[in-house]
């Protein structure tokens, strides 16, 4: 019996196994489609389609930095040992690699490789973020990768304007171990600051505070929290006496990017 290009694709979809291994399924079975889902059960091939429900939130996150053009790729796997596989590494460098080439949506392209990974390596793997910047002119990218276990887990870009790469880079620094959620307090929602203040008006009420008083505490406690989220509020984490707005100086950070494996 012959088989169509449309009988491979149905095959892969209902099993998970791999192009190849689906094809040479149904070459063993002539053709018959639930006669190779046996195949492939048999051979041990269908087991991903299993793991769709699991969780995946180990992984790698790949950095890559060419001239004026820097990237991000998350690439998420259910346990750290397959993340330090050299394998799931590979092609988390392949990914970020085809991404400062050609763009985020290029990606598209090793659908087929992600695809057979997670038959080599048996697991729920899937692509996590992806992120690009290309600076304007002028502009720097700084970076910065902190490595666990000989793997990335935290990776950070920053375009800056009107500074130098060594300052790009001790902001990229800062904003890993900071994790500011935003540039500055004007980029926070309206619906985010509301919560928050509510918050902090019933911790504070709680507290005993005189009613009175109220208003003014929560303000306080409020740029607290603008120093906590926003990045030009917050304290250089090399020298905490100076912010990040006056370690710039004269440049601007222009936008930021974090991505990390929790």
């Amino acid at each position: 019996m012959a088989f169509t290009a449309q009988d491979v694709k149905a095959l892969r979809e209902s099993t998970g196994a791999g192009m190849m291994d689906c094809k040479k399924a149904l070459e063993e079975t002539g053709g018959d489609l639930e006669a190779a889902k046996q195949y492939l059960r048999e051979k041990g091939l269908a087991a991903s389609a299993k793991r769709d429900d699991r969780e995946n939130n180990q992984g790698v996150v790949a950095i890559k930095v060419d001239g004026d053009v820097g990237a991000i790729v998350q690439l998420k796997s259910e346990t750290d040992f397959v993340a330090g596989s050299d394998q799931f590494k590979a092609e988390a460098d392949a990914l970020v690699d085809l991404v400062v080439a050609k763009g985020a949506q290029a990606v598209a392209e090793r659908t087929g490789a992600l695809e057979e990974l997670k038959i080599l390596l048996k697991e729920k793997i899937e692509l996590g973020e992806v992120v690009r910047f290309e600076a304007a002119d002028g502009n720097v990218i700084g970076h910065y990768e902190h490595v666990q276990g000989g793997r990335g887990v935290n990776g950070v870009l920053v375009e800056l304007a009107g500074g130098n790469d060594e300052l790009a880079h001790d902001i990229a620094v800062h904003i890993a171990f900071a994790r500011p959620r935003y540039l500055r307090r004007e980029d926070v929602p309206a619906e985010v600051v509301e919560a928050e203040r509510k918050t902090l008006e019933t911790i504070t009420r709680n507290e005993g505070k005189p009613e009175q008083a109220l208003p003014k505490i929560v303000e306080g406690r409020l740029n607290g929290f603008f120093k906590d989220v926003c990045l030009l509020e917050q304290p250089y984490a090399k020298d905490d006496k100076q912010s990040i707005t006056q370690i710039l100086g004269g440049a601007e950070v222009v936008r930021f990017a974090q991505v990390e494996i929790a």
